[in-house]
């Protein structure tokens, strides 16, 4: 089956928008235009992928299943345009890139002005969670992940390194004394990320030990990174954070490294990624060099 790439763009521009006329002006269409193509990309279907009622619209079911392979095949047809020297410099259209608030707040935001200015047609659609999600069922075109990549249905290429350390307050750590060993983490205050979960840590020497803090005296749980590196600045306890996260408060002094010849044992890696049939489209390749040239290529927390 052919289909309409203009049509393609609409419904995925109207699935985003939740607003067909508004999406076909975005595309140049008047809005008899628009309602009628979409009907025509519907009845070749033989499924409705936008819910219309006098007081909104609403992606369908069969829309949420087609919205993911509709920009697969945009994203075709813009990489084949591309490799035949057709495609505009011009990027257009919209990037939808889900990100760790964390990260995002303290890199990734900063920056986008400067990608903006080169590329004042394209439309950044950011997620930002420290909770985990679906990058195929939320349609993304791009994430960043900071876990091992070990989904079979993905592809990523590595922004940096993602080293975890413990840190505490030098005020908690003058009253409630510094941890000499790991087992010593049992009679402290721990804050644990989004759960209870032990955590393996290795030493220098290769010596195995455990961040448990469902064992410990005190447990505090936060799903928010920087909450999470706010509490602790705050005294509330001990935590195991990444050297992204800590860093500047590892160097002014208003954090200190617990147990310094320990990191999280986890080869965790900051990973941007996309779905594995997915055509890398070149809004997308050009998002991702972006950020390794700004980020990956000298983190700012391993100088």
């Amino acid at each position: 089956m052919g289909f309409d790439t203009d049509a393609l763009r609409l419904f995925v521009k109207a699935a985003e928008m939740l607003n067909i006329s508004a999406a076909g002006r975005g595309l140049g269409m008047a809005p008899a235009v628009s309602s009628a193509k979409l009907a025509k990309l519907e009845q070749s279907l033989g499924s409705e992928l936008l819910h219309r009622t006098t007081r909104k619209v609403s992606l369908s079911v069969e829309g949420a299943d087609f919205l993911p392979f509709a920009r697969e095949i945009i994203a075709q047809e813009e990489a084949a345009l591309t490799a035949l020297g057709k495609q505009t410099a011009t990027l257009k259209g919209t990037l939808r890139f889900a990100a760790p608030s964390s990260f995002a707040q303290l890199y990734i935001a900063p920056i986008l002005p400067k990608f903006l200015q080169r590329h004042p047609d394209l439309t950044l659609d950011l997620h930002l969670s420290d909770v985990q999600f679906d990058l195929i069922e939320g349609s993304y075109d791009l994430a960043l992940r900071n876990a091992p990549l070990v989904d079979t249905s993905l592809k990523g290429r590595k922004l940096a390194d993602d080293r975890r350390m413990l840190c505490a307050a030098p005020g908690y750590l003058d009253t409630h004394g510094t941890p000499k060993a790991p087992g010593d983490l049992t009679t402290h205050h721990l804050i644990a990320f989004q759960n209870r979960q032990p955590r393996l840590l290795t030493g220098q020497a290769g010596e195995k030990a455990v961040f448990d803090p469902a064992s410990a005296k005190g447990q505090l749980i936060i799903d928010d990174g920087q909450s999470q590196v706010r509490a602790t600045l705050a005294g509330a306890g001990i935590s195991l954070n990444a050297l992204w996260s800590v860093h500047d408060h590892l160097k002014s002094g208003r954090l200190t490294q617990v147990l310094p010849g320990f990191e999280a044992a986890e080869d965790n890696v900051l990973w941007l990624i996309y779905p594995k049939s997915n055509v890398l489209s070149p809004k997308v390749r050009v998002f991702m060099d972006f950020l390794i040239a700004e980020i990956g290529a000298k983190p700012p927390w391993e100088t």
